[in-house]
């Protein structure tokens, strides 16, 4: 069965139609009125090698934190439900990414946990109308409507650009790595025998 799903939110603040295959080849088709956040997420696209279509039309009017937040919770949403059962995958991914001066570790679980852990100091407030301190909150929106453990480490950096546009491709391949089908695994790779988002169970 293809794994896509398709996704839409609408509230007074943001409207937000995405669609994701997750086994394509990284297009990425993105509209959310924030240029680096378009990069960015066409980046993570591209490194995941994600097929994805998003359009945001936001109250840019007031600033970028709804428009990124609500981007990360639509994207989390399509994704787990573009997963599907999790049954045959890696489930752990993980990646280095340099840059330049930046180089960021990515390390994930798709759990069905949610859990963020962001070790970052960007000493820039903004990259262009992309307001820095929004990158938490993408990601944490991202790691809770996806149920995805996610650990995001900055381990060097001094350019805003730098830092953030590696962890975006960090993130795209952990992704990638952890979502990948092996033929050895039957079933859910869990001693419990199944992924969901029952936090009081060993795993």
């Amino acid at each position: 069965m293809p794994r896509e799903a398709s996704y839409r939110r609408a509230t007074k603040e943001t409207e937000i139609v995405v669609s994701l295959s997750l086994d394509g080849t990284g297009t990425g088709e993105i509209a959310t009125g924030i240029g680096f956040f378009d990069h960015m997420l066409t980046a993570f696209a591209k490194h995941g090698l994600f097929d994805m279509t998003l359009q945001c039309r936001g109250d840019l009017d007031v600033d970028g934190h709804h428009s990124v937040e609500d981007v990360g919770i639509c994207l989390g949403t399509v994704w787990a439900r573009a997963l599907g059962s999790s049954e045959g995958i890696n489930r752990f991914g993980s990646a280095f990414v340099p840059m330049d001066d930046a180089l960021v570790r990515v390390c994930l679980d798709l759990s069905g946990r949610p859990f963020l852990d962001l070790c970052c100091d960007i000493s820039a407030d903004s990259v262009g109308a992309f307001d820095t301190s929004l990158l938490e909150e993408f990601l944490r929106a991202f790691s809770v409507h996806g149920g995805v453990t996610l650990h995001v480490d900055v381990l060097k950096g001094r350019n805003a650009h730098h830092i953030i546009e590696a962890v975006f491709k960090g993130l795209g391949r952990a992704l990638r790595e952890a979502c990948r089908e092996n033929p050895r695994i039957e079933g859910a790779l869990s001693t419990k025998g199944t992924l969901d988002s029952g936090k009081d169970e060993c795993r």
